[in-house]
């Protein structure tokens, strides 16, 4: 039998970048388990654990949630899930967080997805949506019969605060100034890996590729 060394993978990419996506087809085809740091955050408030409750005050407050708790919060659940593969995203944010998470675990692999924010602006701001029912509706590839309007209800489609030209810049900004000295963290380890371009499926058989030539170097190293 040949053991086979669970893999650890972190996947980061600015808001609109395709992570979504690209995380569900990773795990998918791999077999790692995805773990999003926005799902554990809303968890633990949902429980109302001691951390929950605690980054429950920091968000009602309009505070970041200190390195410290959300490192211990990410770390908790890790533990959970100690024998198998995980793919992290959404931490870590900051190099503090990266320093907590090397205290505990190997990451073999950072993916980072970059994708210019001119086509992410793009995606983002031709977003429209009929708020009572929650359809979406894209300017570009999926419009409404008629602009500006639902196509079952007539009713007005609106653009979300979240969506709109001056939102998504200010968003892609503060994901580029807290980022970048995580992504130069793990590229001084040799552990990154940057893929571009602006269409997920275009990006998708370059990541792919890739983890298979990865897995397959680790486990022959464990062999």
């Amino acid at each position: 039998m040949v053991l086979q060394r669970v893999v650890r993978a972190v996947i980061m990419g600015p808001p609109g970048s395709g992570k979504g996506t690209v995380s569900a087809r990773i795990t998918k085809s791999f077999g790692l388990k995805h773990l999003s740091s926005g799902d554990i955050l809303r968890a633990n408030i949902n429980a109302k654990t001691e951390l929950g409750l605690l980054m429950k005050s920091c968000i009602d407050q309009g505070q970041l949630i200190p390195d410290d708790v959300m490192s211990r919060l990410i770390l908790n659940d890790l533990r959970t899930i100690e024998q198998s593969g995980w793919l992290l995203d959404g931490f870590p944010r900051t190099v503090s967080q990266a320093e907590a998470l090397d205290d505990v675990y190997t990451v073999d692999t950072v993916i980072n997805l970059n994708v210019p924010f001119q086509t992410i602006r793009q995606r983002l701001t031709s977003r429209w949506t009929h708020l009572p029912s929650g359809r979406v509706y894209n300017t570009d590839f999926n419009p409404p019969k008629v602009t500006g309007l639902d196509d079952e209800t007539g009713e007005p489609l609106v653009q979300r605060d979240d969506d709109k030209p001056e939102t998504v810049t200010r968003r892609l900004k503060a994901y580029e100034n807290q980022t970048e000295p995580v992504l130069e963290y793990y590229r001084s380890k040799g552990v990154l890996e940057t893929f571009t371009g602006t269409e997920t499926n275009k990006i998708w058989p370059h990541v792919e590729a890739f983890l298979h030539r990865k897995l397959s170097s680790i486990n022959q190293k464990v062999a």
